[in-house]
């Protein structure tokens, strides 16, 4: 199926098989899951922001194929990891993955251009809370 405008609406649920088909991406371990419903996602190689703007189970896209990135899945139970740019991890990255029953998938897109096209499928960002005050950033 390919996706367009027309194919999905704005904040529409999509699988991970969805997302594999707009990014062209190669899974690399948790096959038996790409049914698993996703609605948010979020772009991020500085896992602190991660860890702090985070709050909800959803796609972490990134570039970063070292340990970090999984401890950050683990710590908030995220869905599926997006490795952008080509990037692919080693397979001691990917036995963990495994082991945390988490989705990987690998594109050739840059991180941007992979938010883009999901964004334009229907997935959307992790709504994030500001703080009301700049002074309280």
């Amino acid at each position: 199926m390919n996706f367009n405008k027309s194919t999905m609406k704005a904040g529409m649920n999509m699988t991970i098989a969805d997302m594999v088909r707009v990014l062209h991406a190669r899974v690399l371990c948790g096959g038996e899951r790409l049914d698993t419903p996703v609605s948010t996602a979020c772009c991020s190689d500085l896992m602190s922001d991660v860890l702090a703007f985070v709050n909800e189970k959803t796609v972490l896209i990134s570039g970063l194929v070292n340990p970090h990135v999984l401890r950050t899945a683990d710590m908030l139970d995220l869905k599926c990891l997006v490795f952008a740019r080509g990037k692919v991890p080693g397979d001691e990255i990917l036995e963990q993955a495994r082991e945390q029953g988490l989705v990987v998938i690998a594109t050739r897109e840059t991180a941007f251009t992979t938010c883009g096209l999901l964004y334009e499928a229907g997935l959307r960002g992790v709504p994030i809370q500001w703080p009301e005050k700049e002074e309280d950033a």
